[in-house]
């Protein structure tokens, strides 16, 4: 039986930083030699994952080890690929296998395991990585996915990064600007500048786009807040007490039903009026939807005309405008 091997205190806080993980250059460091080494991984207390990584937990490696693993075994400079970052920003579900990383053009990796090393051209993207383990940034990470990713996907990822604050558009702006060339250059600029206007999801561009531009609409105020309601509105007219509730399918069934109501009717007590409309709507039959919105505007005052787009020449005028 072997002697208990005693770990420096100064590498356990170190693999605790690591996910749990060290190299061996990093364990020869701290003075443990090879035999020590050896001895900790044929008594179990270590797990040897790769080629020069270990983990010191004596349990199966977490994703997150991995991908710290990952790092280490990439050398200086290396950091999680887009796609990686992406699921530790929370944009992305499901965890990433194999674990993308980046690593410097001139040192090719060669190890075996849950990775896939990619050499990282410096011309392409910022430098600059942030957080544990090191990972793109949100813009980088954003811009990178967008450009392997159809439009439907780019708009959400978009939206998605802005509305959980991991970033700006202004950001955005700044990084797709610094970027000799990106696939969806255009598309992303003209996002950008309706995300800017309050735009946050899919649905809220596909309305802004498709009903209230089109049809001359005045222009609502997105994800506007008013004192006394614990929550944003999706598009508000307030000029002429109208909001346009837009409802994606999830967080709108069961309990959230009665949810909507709630606000239906507090909206009701402030003498507002909302209309509510889900993805079928806006994407089907937007010139009806834009139709009925006039309606409601001109009821409260609005006095401009209504703008038949090209698309409403194929809807009946009895249709279009039915109670």
């Amino acid at each position: 039986m072997y002697a208990r091997v005693e770990v420096p205190p100064p590498l356990l806080r170190l693999a605790c930083l690591q996910g749990g993980v060290v190299t061996r250059e990093q364990v020869f460091a701290h003075g443990v030699s090879r035999a020590v080494l050896d001895r900790l991984v044929d008594s179990g207390s270590w797990q040897r994952i790769s080629r020069g990584l270990f983990s010191t937990v004596n349990a199966p490696p977490t994703w997150e080890a991995l991908a710290w693993g990952g790092t280490l075994l990439g050398g200086p400079r290396s950091r999680l690929g887009p796609e990686s970052s992406a699921y530790l920003y929370g944009l992305q579900k499901q965890a990433p296998l194999p674990i993308d990383i980046l690593v410097p053009a001139a040192r090719p990796v060669r190890v075996e395991g849950p990775w896939r090393f990619v050499r990282e051209n410096p011309s392409i993207r910022s430098g600059r990585s942030r957080d544990d383990p090191p990972r793109l940034t949100a813009e980088c990470t954003v811009l990178d996915l967008a450009a392997s990713r159809p439009v439907d996907q780019v708009v959400g990822l978009v939206t998605d990064a802005v509305r959980l604050r991991l970033t700006t558009t202004d950001r955005l702006r700044a990084a797709l600007d610094d970027r000799a060339r990106h696939r969806h250059r255009q598309l992303l600029a003209g996002l950008l500048s309706d995300v800017a206007e309050g735009v946050d999801s899919r649905l809220e561009l596909l309305y802004l786009r498709s009903v209230e531009r089109p049809h001359g609409l005045p222009r609502g105020r997105r994800q506007g807040s008013r004192a006394g309601l614990p929550y944003r509105r999706d598009v508000e007219y307030p000029e002429f007490g109208l909001l346009v509730e837009l409802d994606g399918k999830a967080g709108h069934e069961g309990s959230g039903r009665f949810r909507d109501m709630d606000r239906d009717n507090r909206h009701a007590l402030l003498s507002e009026l909302t209309l509510r409309y889900g993805y079928y709507d806006v994407s089907s039959r937007p010139c009806l939807v834009a139709a009925q919105v006039y309606r409601a505007l001109a009821g409260r005052g609005y006095a401009e005309a209504f703008i038949r787009c090209a698309r409403c020449s194929a809807v009946p005028d009895g249709y279009l405008w039915a109670a």
